[in-house]
Formats: structure tokens, C-alpha cells, sequence
């Protein structure tokens, strides 16, 4: 059994954009520590051991590689599989750690120790180490700064010619922004090496037409790369008129990116070749891997393991390729020859069948694309890595993308969230459940119902659409036209019945739309021209939609260049149903010399309700840049420790239980490990984030009934605590407002004849009349932690009225979850019987509940799933009358918890 846990291993991107490997070291890696002590320098060597040490005792070798994993901990950073760095803790005390490292001369400056730090320090946590200290010579500034610039709380001593750093492990919130904006930086350079290569090579080039090989070496050379393309073909002299060599290491030059096109079971030996010769990325357009069942699956890791391990990124398998259209590289690694002319859009799709479809589509419509890439199994090349070299490019002002599924789907909303506050991200979502997902597929394809996608996509910031086709029509708005100030709409044209069409479609979109202006069918230009200068200079119009249809009098271009003259200098967005253009058609585009699209270009859509859906979407996004995003506010009586004491002794003593049994707001079940625990132990954990549970009694008689409620006091309540029997007020498993003991005999009777043992009886207290609700919260695979709430009737779980959002909640978050659901009202107003509005619902309660579940859920991802049924809301407060919690022991790291790492090889989820 390995003497470490598995997440102690891991790939991380380097600040270059390189990759390296980290592992625990073990006693194997004797001969790899003296070799790479022997590549020190004698200054390097000085700063670690504060004295010339030129060579390694066998008594020290065995010392630093012989560690227990407790106490003494110590990780290696491999490159290539030959060691450049590595990271020690020794416990000196019950919770604190001496900590020292080493990075090899010629990988210094690339961000190993920071990486590093962040490693030993999360390993030494779950460890029980809450400090570090680290003994550094003065001169040592670039190690002195790793220290302080890691964001922990820090001490600083000198004593006898040695600064001594005492740094409190507990993660702050600088501390978590540094290593967020370190992986930015490292991830966003490591797309930015596939990019802008300085030169190409393209293995399986073949003189066959119409191969892989070829078509991807002619686009490429059609493309007008802007640096040396090599063909590589084991027989050929040239290819394509370009000479050819045998393999990658007969290249005489550098080769910056490889194009992969040979047979699957060839990649292996190509990977391993470009490893040798030091290519930084690879596009690997062949089929064959992870999409043709387990046996191509184990090649696809292989594929990945090889290349990181040597420092590459991997595009692919089985992708469509990367564009560029930057001139500096007029990059085309792709199997398409439509290559949209240089714009504003970023594009990252997941399909490469559909790839060559969207940049064809992209060239018709006028638009024009940064960049382009293809990821077809998402190997490693992510969307979320995109996202981290989007964030900064200036050449991107918005961000589309295509997915089946999402890798790491807290970082994906995470990453997206913050994207979104600059610049939109639209994304079409594929794949409404993980029933029947293709072999090869991600098994976490997106699985929630369809409105809670949306839902949790808006909270995010993300442009949630159904297809292709609208995903171009948002676009082409937030590419070209500048972002609606508000939901008020102007509405213009030659038509009456378009106009009214207008109208419709913006109230059923939830935007406001003033009267049209029918300007009538012999409208003029210059007609045209003083509407829309009317519409564009009212403060209360906030966008413009143009209607046109053509009328007998050729008017057409003039119409054309009053809109297009009026957009170049508005700052509101003016859109057009005309003629049934779709895309940015020639007449209503501005251009630069070069022919690219420029800003102030209007977008036209075939019909009236095309145009609006595209308008609402892009006004409620600027609506969320704009909102209140809320605060987490400080709440009493949360104990993290406690909670994880708690889970940890619940684990360890719980051996059954209902397991996987229970339904997580989809059909998709709680992981098969995952187990329902005792209530005593479900109570005691929620206690923990200060969520109080209604006490109750299990009685299996009258008359310890009757006991139950003399000591809870009257009125109480005798309910069946089933599983599968309905807890909720109403419902046919209670008896409700008993307040005398032959009450409460008669109660217990009823139901235990109807139910029998199995009902498993309990007598509660009463608590006052309110509004039944349930809260539901928990690990879902696509979204990660995620709370639902909704009204606790028959009613609403017929119509299916359940909210959701990403935890952990705002208070904006949770108040906007609670005004989510229709039933709604029924908090707001009064309940039935009530005379004045001390009786309302107290929904700041509920609130503050939510918000509380929010962050245990997000603390633990061993916490499966938490059922609050039914949580009454009264005039007094939130009451949590029914709860049930599941565990799961396999869960206790998130792919997006603790320090930076890469998607590992054999998890989607990774």
C-alpha cells in the first residue's frame, strides 16, 4: 500500500508555461538526490546547508529520502524524470515544522519554490503543522521572498547572522489570491507557448491527398505561419514542396510546436521524441484514445503523463486543432481551411467534429475570431485554461465556448465568474444527462435539469444558450455593439406589425420596450435618421432595435449608412431585423484596411424575435456586471474544527447505512460511496455551522409517547421518521398540535397501526404555524457544491418550483434564491389567520440559514448531501423539524481545494 495519499502527487504549470511532476520522495530516489545535488552551484549549496557542502554523506542520502509521511515529509519536482527540486518538513513541536528547500540553478526564477510551498504546506496541514519555520541567510533575498510573498500570516527574528520566518499555515485570504493569480499567470502562459509558436513541425505529414497529415501541413502553409514549418516523414525528402526529415530530432532547429497525425499507437514513440528535442506543446489531431474505450484511454493518459512530465501541453487527442490570427503568428494548426479573419472573439470548443462547421459559420456571418481551439477529449488543454490566457489578452474582448462537459467544474465556475466581471463569456451547453454519455466521454456531462443549468450559469456570469445558431447572435452584439445600460428599449422601423413584434418578444424576454415608431413603408433615410437620433438621445432608451423591410423606392444602402454612421459614435446598442440578413452583412459593417470588422458594426437577425432574445441576454448580463454581488457575512457559532472532528469520528465509526440511495436534485444518485448517517450525528454536524435541529424522541409505545412529550412540553408533535415517508406538515406521516397526553396516545396509535415498526415514531415539540420549505444542499458533479430550495407542498414539487445556486451563498445569493421560486409570495405575505405583519414569515432566518448550509457544504466535500424537510419559517424563525445527512469518505479533496495542480490524467474530475 503507498505510504501517502494519492493527491500528494501532482502536475503543476510552471510560471513559463512549462509543466513539471511533484511526488513525495521516497527511498528509491537515492541516485536521482545525489545527482542533482551534484549539479548545485556552490552559492546554491551555501544558501541551503549555510556551509560548503560539496557531496552527500550515505548517512544524509538516507536521512532526506527515508521519511515517515507524518512527521518528516519530503516532496521532489521532477522534469523529464530527472529531479530539480525538492521541499522538507521535520516536526519540532506538537503543531509546528522546520521547512527548507532547494531548486536546481537551472530551473531557479520558474516558480518550483512557490509551487512548492504551496504543496508541503497544505501536506504539513493535514498533518496536524499549523506553522512553519524557515532559517534563511540574509543573502538568500530571492528564498526570503518566496516566504513573504506566499500571503501567510509571517514572523521575522534575526538572531546570530540567520533570519528566522515563523509563517501560520492557515490559508488567508491573501495567501489564497496570491496562488489564484500565480495560477493565472503560470496557466495563461502555458497557452500562450501553443499559440505563438516560433516554428512548427508536423509529424505524419504525408504526400497522400486528403490525409491528416497532409490537409494539416497545406493549412498551415496556406495560413501563412510566420515562422519555419518542418514536415516530418520517415521516407519522404519533402512534403508538400517543403523538405522533410525522418523525425522530430533530425530537425536541425528548434521546434516550438508539433503537430501530431500518425496512427494512435505511433504517438507513444512521438511523444516520447519530442521530449528529447524540447518542443513546449503538442496538437494532437489523431483519433483512437480516450473516445475508443479503455484501451485508448490508457494511451490518452500514457499521451499525457509523457508530456507533462517533460514539460509539455497537450491540445487533443483526437481534436480539430488551434488558430491564431494574430499576424505576429498566423497560426492555422487545424484540419479546416475556413480561417475567420482576425476579431475580437475567443473560441474554445470541445467537439472537433463541430469545429470545422463553427469557423466556417464564423467567416459567413462577418465576424472575426482571436483565436480558436479545438480540445476533442480534453485531455489536458482545457476550457479553464482558455479562460486563465483570455483573462489578459487584450486581443479577446469575449469568450464563447462549447461544452459536453466540464473537467473541473468549481474551477470552471470560478474562473468563469471572474472572466465575466470583464468581458462576456457565452457557453452552449451539450448534453442535458449522464444517461447514455458516448464511450469515452466525460462521465460528469452536465446532469441538473435544464433551468437550474441556466440558473447557476447566470450566477456565474455566464451566457447560458441553447445552440450554435443563438450563441453567433449574442455574440455578434457583445463583439460589435456596446453593453445595454438598462432593459429599456427603443423600437423603430418601417414596419407596424414588425414593430409590435418587437414589443412582444422584449416583454416575454423581461425587457421594457417603449411604444415602436412605425416610420410607415415610404420611410426615408432621413426619417430613419431623426428616429434614431430621438430614440438614441432619450435617457430612458437604453438599446435600439431598427425593423426594415424594403420598399419600392431603393433606399436600402441609405438606411444601412444612417445606422451604421449613428453606431459608430453611440453608446448605446442599436441591432436590426433587415432585410433578413443574418451575421454582420456587408452594408451595415465598418472595416479597418485589413477588412476586419470593427466595433460600431451592427448586427442584423433574419427575424424581429431573433434580434430581442440576443438583446435580453446581452442586457441581463450587463445587468449582473452591474448588480450588488453581496458580501459572506460574518456569522457566530460556525466551528470548522469541530465539524471536521466530527466527520472524521462519523467515517470511522459509521460501517453501513443507506448508501447511494438517495436523489441529489437529479435522477443522478449520491456517489455509490456515499452514506446516510445517524441522526445524533447528522444534528451534531449541522450544530457545528450553528443550523439548530428541533429536537424529537424516538418512542415505540404509547405510554414512551406520552414520557416523550411531558418532558419536550406541550404541544408536540408524533411524526414518522421513515426514510421514505413524507416528515413535511400536512403530510400523512404526523399528527400535529397534540396538547394533552391522551392526545398524543390516540396520535401514536393511529399511526402505528397504518405504518407499523418500520415508520420509526418520534414525538417533537410543536412549533408555530408557518411556511413549510426544504432546503437541500450538496456535492452535484457538474457545478460542485450546490444548495436548492423550495416550498415544502405537493404543489411545488409537482411543478417542479426548485431554485439553485453555487455555494457558497452571499447574502445577495441566498435572498435571490429564496425570490427564485414562484411560490415565493407565499414567504412575503401573511399566513392564513394572521392580523398583523409581526405574523410574516421571518425569511432573514431562512436566509441565514442557507447561507450557513452554503459554507458547511463548501468547507467538506465529504458531506454528500444534507436534506433540511421540512425547514418551517414562522413569524419567529427558521425551524429545521426534518434533516438527513450523507458522507462520503471518497470525497475529501476537491479538484479546486488546496494548491495549484493540473486535471489529473485518470479522473475527469481531476
Amino acid at each position: 500500500m503507498q505510504p501517502y495519499p494519492n493527491h500528494w502527487e501532482a502536475d503543476v504549470v510552471l510560471t513559463d508555461g512549462g509543466t513539471a511532476h511533484l511526488r513525495p520522495i521516497t527511498p528509491d530516489d537515492a541516485d536521482m538526490l545525489r545527482a542533482f545535488h551534484e549539479r548545485l552551484s556552490q552559492e546554491t549549496i551555501y544558501y541551503r546547508f549555510f556551509a560548503p557542502y560539496p557531496k552527500l554523506s550515505t548517512r544524509d542520502v538516507e536521512r532526506f529520502t527515508t521519511v515517515d509521511y507524518e512527521d518528516r515529509v519530503g516532496l521532489i519536482a521532477t522534469i523529464s524524470g530527472v529531479m530539480v527540486a525538492v521541499v522538507r518538513y521535520d516536526k519540532i513541536g506538537a503543531d509546528e515544522a522546520e521547512v527548507a528547500f532547494v531548486v536546481e540553478d537551472a530551473h531557479q526564477g520558474r516558480g518550483l519554490a512557490s509551487v512548492l510551498l504551496e504543496h508541503i504546506g497544505a501536506a504539513a496541514r493535514e498533518r496536524g503543522v499549523r506553522r512553519f519555520i524557515a532559517d534563511v541567510l540574509p543573502e538568500n533575498r530571492r528564498m526570503i521572498n518566496v516566504f513573504r510573498e506566499a500571503g501567510y500570516t509571517a514572523q521575522q527574528t534575526f538572531d546570530e547572522g540567520v533570519i528566522r520566518l515563523t509563517l501560520d499555515l492557515e490559508p488567508t485570504e491573501t495567501s489564497t489570491e496570491v496562488m489564484r493569480a500565480r495560477e493565472q499567470r503560470a496557466e495563461s502562459r502555458s497557452i500562450a507557448r501553443l499559440l505563438f509558436p516560433e516554428s512548427v513541425a508536423v509529424i505524419g505529414a504525408s504526400r497522400t491527398a486528403h490525409t491528416i497529415g497532409q490537409t494539416a501541413l497545406r493549412n498551415l502553409l496556406a495560413g501563412d505561419f510566420q515562422g519555419p514549418v518542418f514536415p516530418v516523414h520517415p521516407e519522404a525528402n519533402a512534403v508538400a514542396g517543403v523538405r522533410a526529415y525522418p523525425s522530430v530530432l533530425d530537425i536541425p532547429d528548434r521546434v516550438d510546436l508539433a503537430v501530431v497525425a500518425v496512427p494512435a499507437e505511433m504517438v507513444a514513440g512521438v511523444v516520447a521524441e519530442c521530449a528529447s528535442k524540447g518542443v513546449h506543446g503538442l496538437v494532437v489531431l489523431t483519433a483512437g484514445f480516450g473516445e475508443a474505450g479503455p484501451e485508448g484511454r490508457g494511451r490518452q493518459d500514457e499521451l499525457v503523463r509523457t508530456a507533462r512530465a517533460a514539460g509539455m501541453r497537450v491540445v487533443g487527442p483526437n481534436c480539430l486543432g488551434i488558430v491564431n490570427t494574430d499576424p505576429v503568428t498566423s497560426l492555422n494548426s487545424t484540419l479546416s481551411p475556413h480561417v475567420p479573419p482576425r476579431g475580437p472573439i475567443g473560441f474554445f470548443s470541445q467537439s472537433g467534429a463541430l469545429g470545422r462547421a463553427i469557423l466556417q459559420r464564423v467567416s459567413e456571418r462577418g465576424m472575426g475570431l482571436s483565436t480558436f481551439v479545438s480540445a476533442g477529449n480534453r485531455a489536458d488543454v482545457s476550457g479553464n485554461d482558455l479562460i486563465q490566457y483570455w483573462q489578459e489578452d487584450p486581443s479577446t474582448e469575449v469568450v464563447l465556448q462549447y461544452l459536453e462537459s466540464l473537467g473541473n467544474p468549481r474551477k470552471f465556475t470560478r474562473l468563469a465568474r471572474r472572466l465575466a466581471q470583464h468581458k462576456p463569456v457565452v457557453a452552449v451547453r451539450s448534453g442535458g444527462s449522464s444517461e447514455g454519455v458516448p464511450t469515452g466521454h466525460a462521465a460528469d456531462t452536465l446532469a441538473l435539469p435544464d433551468y437550474a443549468v441556466t440558473s447557476l450559469f447566470q450566477q456565474a456570469g455566464v451566457v447560458r444558450v441553447d445552440d450554435i445558431t443563438q450563441m453567433f447572435d449574442v455574440a455578434q452584439l457583445f463583439a460589435y455593439q456596446p453593453l445595454p445600460a438598462g432593459p429599456r428599449v427603443g423600437i423603430l422601423g418601417n414596419s407596424d406589425s414588425l414593430g409590435l413584434l418587437v414589443k412582444d418578444a422584449c416583454v416575454r424576454s423581461g425587457l421594457k420596450p417603449h411604444e415602436p415608431v412605425d416610420l410607415g413603408p415610404n420611410a426615408t433615410a432621413e426619417g430613419f435618421d431623426a428616429a434614431l437620433t430621438s430614440a438614441l438621445d432619450d435617457d430612458s432608451v437604453h438599446s435600439v432595435v431598427v425593423v426594415f423591410i424594403p420598399a419600392l423606392t431603393p433606399i436600402s444602402d441609405d438606411v444601412a449608412e444612417v445606422m451604421r454612421s449613428k453606431a459608430a459614435t453611440s453608446d448605446k446598442p442599436i441591432l436590426t431585423s433587415y432585410l433578413g440578413y443574418q451575421g454582420m452583412p456587408e452594408e451595415l459593417r465598418r472595416v479597418n484596411e485589413s477588412g476586419e470588422t470593427l466595433r460600431g458594426s451592427v448586427p442584423s437577425y433574419p427575424a424581429p424575435e431573433d434580434a430581442v432574445r440576443a438583446l435580453s441576454r446581452a442586457t441581463h448580463y450587463s445587468l449582473w456586471r452591474e448588480r450588488d454581488a453581496g458580501r459572506h457575512p460574518e456569522l457566530p457559532g460556525i466551528d470548522g474544527a469541530r465539524a471536521r472532528e466530527v466527520i472524521g469520528r462519523t467515517l470511522a465509526s459509521t460501517g453501513g447505512g443507506e448508501s447511494g440511495s438517495h436523489v441529489w436534485f437529479t435522477s443522478e444518485p449520491v456517489s455509490s460511496e456515499a452514506t446516510s448517517i445517524p441522526a445524533s450525528a447528522a444534528r451534531e454536524l449541522l450544530d457545528c455551522y450553528g443550523i439548530t435541529v428541533c429536537p424529537d424522541t424516538p418512542v415505540s409505545s404509547e405510554e414512551e409517547a406520552v414520557t416523550a412529550a411531558d418532558e419536550l412540553g406541550y404541544p408536540v408533535v408524533v411524526k414518522a421518521n421513515a426514510p421514505d415517508l413524507r416528515l413535511r406538515a400536512g403530510g400523512t406521516g404526523i399528527r400535529a398540535d397534540l396538547r394533552s397526553p391522551e392526545e398524543v396516545r390516540s396520535a401514536y396509535a393511529a399511526l402505528y397501526e397504518r405504518l407499523g415498526d418500520e415508520a420509526m415514531l418520534v414525538v417533537q415539540p410543536m412549533v408555530s404555524p408557518g411556511v413549510p420549505t426544504v432546503v437541500r444542499a450538496g456535492e452535484n458533479p457538474s457545478f460542485g457544491s450546490v444548495v436548492g430550495f423550495g416550498l415544502a407542498d405537493a404543489t411545488a414539487e409537482l411543478l417542479d418550483d426548485r431554485a439553485f445556486r453555487l455555494a457558497p451563498l452571499t447574502d445577495v445569493d441566498a435572498a435571490g434564491l429564496v425570490h427564485a421560486v414562484r411560490s415565493s409570495p407565499l414567504l412575503f405575505g401573511l399566513p392564513a389567520g394572521a392580523t398583523s405583519l409581526a405574523d410574516q414569515p421571518n425569511v432573514a432566518a431562512l436566509e441565514e440559514l442557507l447561507i450557513r448550509l452554503s459554507r458547511l457544504v463548501d468547507a467538506f466535500p465529504e458531506v454528500a448531501h444534507v436534506e433540511l424537510d421540512p425547514v418551517m419559517v414562522n413569524a419567529s424563525g427558521a425551524y429545521v423539524l426534518g434533516h438527513r445527512v450523507w458522507l462520503d469518505e471518497a470525497a475529501d479533496v476537491r479538484p479546486d481545494a488546496g494548491p495549484r495542480r493540473l486535471r489529473g490524467v485518470a479522473s475527469e474530475h481531476g
